[in-house]
């Protein structure tokens, strides 16, 4: 038997977040929710949808990347450990760094490009 599914319906689920995506928070815990997002948070950042791009995936199906963003001044200093993208209401994607990152309060943050891929169903 053969499994598929077609790009548009993996991208519509790239779209549910970009399209609500207010704020990426970089933040020192794991995030469970949005309150945990932002009494963790070292600093943030507004995006909106045009920080997202979506592409075929790296191994198979498809993956969005979230564009690099620059925090003008931390808000608190810390050991960043999770990059964070909420809404008015909700968590919607949390991913951990590549690596730590050491963060002091009042210094700028850049969080670099990074994806997040749905592979095609085995």
């Amino acid at each position: 038997m053969t499994n598929f599914v077609r790009d548009a319906a993996m991208d519509a689920a790239f779209d549910n977040v970009a399209d609500a995506a207010t704020t990426l928070h970089v933040c020192s815990g794991n995030p469970l929710d949005r309150a945990t997002v932002l009494s963790n948070s070292l600093g943030s950042v507004a995006i909106d949808n045009t920080a997202f791009t979506k592409g075929d995936g790296d191994t198979s199906g498809r993956k969005v990347t979230i564009a690099q963003q620059s925090i003008a001044s931390a808000s608190a200093s810390g050991t960043a450990h999770v990059v964070a993208v909420i809404d008015e209401s909700d968590l919607l994607l949390a991913a951990d760094l590549s690596q730590d990152q050491a963060v002091t309060s009042g210094n700028p943050i850049t969080v670099s490009a990074w994806d997040w891929e749905i592979r095609d169903p085995s």
